[in-house]
């Protein structure tokens, strides 16, 4: 796993607890590279939120604005910082924007977030780029933050998307039905990741340097 953050500023001001600040950075793993939301990225997020299929995987319906109004809200929360999330776009390594991510409902007192992904670009499904972006993202919570616990919920008919979260570390808990649906909640500690890492380092690979559905609009479910 090639892991590494690349904060940026004119201000040099520092990501806060919940990896949140004005600093725009880049979080790079093997296949992908996760950087801040852009404006740009407006028309992709607007075909795949109007996607039926990745509405469904999301657990979700699609949206029934138009795109004027879908850029506008896109601009508003482009322009609008939170303690409590933090969102990612994913870029293949040549640039190429295929998804997005991000981690939210922080709990500083409880020490822990929820994670959540979509992989829109079809041409990058089952090639290992979406198992990247979460292993890519839980290094840069559990190098970044003082959280111990990161959770998901996904589609328990969603045999893909658990096979890709158990490869990148997560655990089955339990199954959570909300609004007529189950889901299964999974989770990573960071004793488990650290664990890895550590495993990672007894194999003679650097863990900062080595290769390596749930939503990323967040999901109607909440631990």
């Amino acid at each position: 796993m090639f892991k590494k953050a690349f904060p940026w500023s004119r201000r040099d001001q520092e990501p806060d607890a919940s990896g949140n600040g004005s600093a725009q950075f880049f979080v790079a793993g093997e296949k992908v590279i996760l950087r801040d939301k852009r404006l740009e990225d407006a028309a992709d997020d607007y075909a795949w939120r109007r996607d039926p299929e990745l509405s469904k995987l999301d657990a979700t319906t699609p949206i029934q604005m138009s795109f004027n109004e879908y850029y506008k809200y896109t601009e508003d929360e482009v322009g609008y910082t939170s303690k409590w999330s933090r969102r990612f776009a994913i870029d293949t390594r040549d640039g190429v924007h295929i998804g997005n991510s991000m981690f939210y409902d922080i709990d500083l007192r409880r020490g822990e977030t929820e994670l959540g992904i979509m992989l829109g670009n079809r041409d990058y499904w089952g090639k290992g780029y979406g198992t990247d972006a979460v292993i890519t993202l839980l290094d840069y919570i559990f190098t970044t933050t003082t959280l111990n616990r990161v959770y998901l919920h996904t589609l328990d008919w969603n045999t893909r998307a658990r096979r890709s979260f158990t490869h990148a570390g997560f655990q089955e808990v339990r199954t959570v039905r909300r609004s007529g649906m189950d889901f299964i909640l999974m989770e990573v500690l960071r004793p488990d990741w650290e664990r890895h890492r550590a495993q990672e380092s007894k194999n003679g690979r650097n863990p900062e340097e080595a290769p390596s559905g749930n939503s990323a609009t967040k999901p109607p479910v909440t631990e």
